[in-house]
């Protein structure tokens, strides 16, 4: 095959590379040679993970046939169609016995555009199941409810990431793309060059040290006190005038009702919850408002993966909106989507409660004509299903689903409270798991379904900009493995579903086009030729568009009075309010005597649940064990060493570590990575008990444990 112009399989950044399957260097290490090609996001460069994408195209262990497990529990290899007769036959039997929602499909944000619209398709045309969501509920869920509801439509950034080239001053809250997404951190630094980096984060992180030599700012709050930090802020910006007041009476409702809000918390106050220094608080603020052109707000998961993560998220699009940021040019709010397709993938059914184009499938409007698009009858379409953690937490029970089909997700390693997930994967009646490798999801599957990688398929992705990108075909994938639309075409056949399941992605990509006219997320005028083109096509793109929409909010925003909600919030912490007035000049513990606040993150070298950076012989290399990021003078309280065997204890379960004593980290607060399986499996534990009321997103950032010494043989107990 010639050379062929693609995109990374990893994080929303989405970095442009070549790939060469008939070069000298890929002859001799028998993978594709990967190159950096010049491209806005990625300006040409890229990080570890894209650079060693292509050595897992050839990988040993890579699935190439379906697996089916027999009477004695032991996979063996079936043909395709024993496969999927058998798969459409338990699908049947699970709806007769249970009704329609017996069955459930979970996806994930790493799936093409085509792949995650015609898997909600799937779900409620051929099974009319409602029990469809996917794991970006664990992801993006607070920040897009917190958009819907702000500015009335979710789009991680509102603009293209080359507008933060020219900022002055960026305020980067709960993000650390110096590990995640190398490569966007050079478009940080104009502001970092002018001392207007602001970086928030319990941890001095690797995005936290570059505010240190050009007078940035490291706000180093309690985990799970961001909410406060950012009504701190705003107090500031009211308080000393800062607040762009043409801008709010022109451009948004609610000021006075959210000036009330904040006003309890001026930054004494702030600073006895958060620990962050009150000045220090009001030079951030006065920085932010500095001067409204150049200055971002923008958010990651370290503020949004919490049971207050939408508030926080509202609060921090409430901070950009007093400073007149949203929609002006050469300013804004924005959010950094973690997975591959994060944006697309929420756009076109996954979710429970989506229909494509962002449509809500509780609008008759929406329902009437996405049933016209799919050829069925609006009524024949099923509800609102449930969340993911409710979803999965009801695996095997009576009234939850009792067949699961899982879509490029490993749930026993990324999903809260893993050894709950496991037990019900264990309970139900047949678990399908399509996937590149035997995962640890698919080690417990009934059946398990090989599908191609990124470098083997066509499609097309959105990356964090909302920018609509082609996927590329470059091998071909091994001879067993079946791509997922061809997978759910033959499963319609065999379930007799009306309307029409293509294999082809250009068709299907036409088709969600349709579907997604006159919706939030109009992808009506893109065209497959514009894209091959390499033209820049932003969503929204109504048919009859020339350029599509780089840059939304311009004009008006997604709400129908055009304009943005001040949404006042309300602080709380550990599921308590937390108390603003005078008297209360001491926070409440957030845990009992002897315990620290875990939170959770990534590794510059490994990627989501691992599943595919581990077996990466440099990446596993770097970093082939979990580790406990503590604070010298906690592990010494504790007796810990550097290096020494760990035991973390929450309400929910047990995880082993090595620990790595540093003072990068608050002494009240542990840190340790999610890429590990087993023992060392971080979400074991994360409770899934309380959630987000408003997205569903379980508290992932600031958990309960106790942390002691272990001998090295207990890590195996």
């Amino acid at each position: 095959m010639s050379t062929t112009a693609t995109h990374c399989p990893y994080c929303a950044l989405q970095c442009a590379m070549t790939l060469d399957p008939d070069s000298a260097a890929a002859a001799a290490q028998g993978f594709p040679e990967v190159r950096a090609r010049q491209f806005p996001v990625n300006g040409g460069g890229m990080c570890r993970k894209g650079w060693t994408s292509a050595e897992l195209l050839a990988h040993p262990s890579r699935l190439t046939a379906p697996l089916l497990r027999g009477p004695d529990g032991v996979f063996q290899e079936v043909s395709w169609d024993t496969a999927l007769d058998r798969m459409a036959g338990e699908f049947r039997t699970a709806q007769h016995r249970y009704g329609r929602d017996g069955v459930g499909i979970f996806g994930g944000g790493g799936l093409t555009n085509e792949k995650a619209y015609q898997l909600g398709k799937f779900a409620r045309v051929a099974l009319r199941t409602s029990r469809i969501d996917y794991n970006g509920r664990f992801c993006m869920s607070s920040a897009a409810a917190a958009a819907n509801r702000s500015l009335g439509a979710d789009r991680g950034l509102p603009f293209p990431v080359t507008d933060l080239d020219d900022a002055h001053t960026v305020l980067l809250l709960g993000s650390n793309p110096a590990e995640t997404m190398p490569p966007f951190v050079q478009h940080l630094q104009h502001a970092r060059e002018h001392g207007g980096l602001i970086v928030v984060d319990p941890r001095r992180s690797a995005t936290a040290r570059m505010t240190d030599d050009d007078g940035g700012i490291h706000l180093q709050p309690t985990p799970g006190s961001d909410l406060v930090l950012l009504l701190g802020l705003a107090h500031v910006v009211l308080h000393e005038g800062l607040a762009d007041l043409e801008y709010l009476e022109r451009r948004t409702t609610g000021v006075e009702a959210f000036r009330t809000s904040v006003s309890a918390w001026w930054p004494e106050q702030v600073e006895q919850v958060t620990g962050v220094p009150a000045e220090r608080l009001r030079r951030a603020a006065r920085r932010l408002a500095r001067e409204r052109r150049g200055t971002y707000v923008l958010t990651g998961r370290g503020v949004e993966q919490h049971v207050d993560g939408t508030d926080t998220a509202t609060a921090a699009i409430n901070l950009a909106l007093l400073l007149g940021l949203p929609g002006a040019p050469g300013s804004g709010w924005g959010t950094l989507t973690g997975q591959g397709n994060g944006q697309g993938g929420r756009e076109h059914g996954q979710k429970a409660d989506q229909l494509p184009g962002y449509r809500s499938i509780t609008d008759p409007a929406a329902r009437a004509h996405v049933a016209g698009v799919w050829g069925v009858d609006p009524e024949e379409l099923p509800g609102a299903g449930i969340p993911a953690v409710e979803l999965l937490t009801a695996l095997g029970t009576e009234g939850g689903v009792r067949c699961l089909w899982v879509n490029g997700s490993n749930v026993v390693v990324g999903a809260p409270d893993t050894a709950a997930v496991t037990r019900g994967l264990q309970a139900l009646d047949f678990l399908v798991v399509c996937d590149l490798f035997l995962s640890e999801t698919a080690e417990y599957a009934d059946l398990v379904l090989p599908v191609p990688q990124w470098a083997e398929e066509e499609g097309t992705m959105t990356n964090l900009e909302g920018r609509v990108l082609r996927r590329r075909r470059a091998v071909d994938p091994p001879p067993g493995a079946r791509d997922e639309l061809w997978i759910m075409a033959e499963l319609a056949r065999r379930l007799e579903a009306p309307g029409i399941f293509s294999p082809d992605p250009q068709e299907v990509f036409a088709e969600l086009a349709r579907a997604s006219a006159g919706g939030t997320a109009d992808y009506s005028g893109i065209g497959w030729a514009a894209l091959d083109a390499g033209e820049a096509c932003y969503w929204p793109y109504p048919a009859g568009s020339s350029t599509g929409t780089p840059r939304v909010f311009l004009d008006r925003f997604g709400h129908p009075d055009g304009r943005a909600r001040l949404v006042p919030v309300r602080a709380r912490a550990a599921g308590r309010a937390v108390d603003p007035s005078p008297r209360a000049h001491r926070r409440e513990p957030l845990h009992g005597p002897g315990t620290l606040t875990l939170t959770t993150g990534r590794y510059l070298e490994h990627y989501q649940s691992g599943n595919q950076t581990r077996r990466v012989a440099s990446l596993h290399g770097a970093r082939p064990e979990s580790r406990l990021q503590i604070h010298p003078a906690t592990a010494a309280a504790l007796g810990i060493r550097d290096g020494a065997a760990v035991e973390l204890t929450s309400a929910r379960g047990r995880a082993v570590a090595l620990a790595r004593l540093s003072t990068d980290i608050r002494p009240d607060t542990v840190f340790l990575p999610f890429h590990y399986a087993g023992d060392r499996t971080a979400n074991r534990l994360v409770s899934s008990d309380a959630v987000d009321p408003v997205s569903s997103m379980p508290e992932f950032k600031a958990g309960a444990v106790t942390v002691r010494a272990i001998d090295p043989e207990e890590r195996t107990r």
